[in-house]
């Protein structure tokens, strides 16, 4: 099994990942979907957080060997971010959604110097359009992103097209396709549903409309 299918596996396995097409979830944005993350659960597990914790620093050694500065997004980011600094012993650092508006008005939390190569850790990947925010921050400060790294990314189109324009390769642990064939294996989506649940990774913003 890979490892995309692996870890989508536990992700369902501890509900951090759920499916439900007949019952779609409500976003922020207003969009449905019948697939809902939370990663913040992996952190109530230990043995899926090591894997966690391995995974993201091996993609930073196997695809940004010359990384300087772990920077995680806040707030889901951090806790995954600490976990693979701590293990590459590489310096931390954390980015607010907007800055600080008490004591020296931080945006960027840590120690940042203009320069150093600095790898994104995000939990999840939707549009991208936060995460990319946190890159434009970073990169205004000085730092050089060379990528991001996550736990899972829903694969979105615009999100791929987001990331190339910005010019910022991004690797996760897992993602939709991945869900979709375990779903699939273990049966926890009948056949006829495969197809609406491919059309909304297609056009999510209409789907369910």
């Amino acid at each position: 099994m890979s490892t995309q299918k692996y870890f989508a596996e536990k992700l369902l396995q501890i509900k951090a990942l759920q499916i439900n097409p007949q019952k779609p979830y409500t976003w922020a944005s207003g969009w449905h979907s019948p697939v809902y993350c939370d990663n913040r659960k992996v952190l109530s597990y230990p043995y899926v957080r090591d894997f966690v914790k391995s995974e993201l620093a091996n993609m930073v050694l196997e695809h940004f060997p010359d990384a300087e500065v772990i920077a995680g997004v806040a707030t889901a980011g951090i806790a995954h971010g600490v976990m693979a600094a701590d293990l590459l012993k590489l310096p931390f650092i954390y980015v607010r959604s907007k800055p600080k508006e008490h004591g020296m008005g931080n945006q960027i939390e840590g120690v940042m110097e203009p320069g150093k190569k600095v790898v994104v850790v995000e939990d999840l990947i939707s549009t991208g359009k936060s995460s990319l925010e946190v890159v434009d921050v970073l990169r205004t400060n000085g730092a050089e992103v060379v990528g991001m790294i996550g736990l899972f990314t829903y694969g979105f189109n615009a999100a791929a097209e987001a990331f190339e324009k910005a010019k910022v390769p991004l690797y996760t642990i897992s993602n939709y396709m991945a869900l979709m064939e375990v779903a699939e294996e273990q049966q926890l989506i009948a056949a006829d549903q495969k197809e609406t649940l491919g059309q909304w990774r297609v056009d999510p913003a209409n789907w369910g409309k």
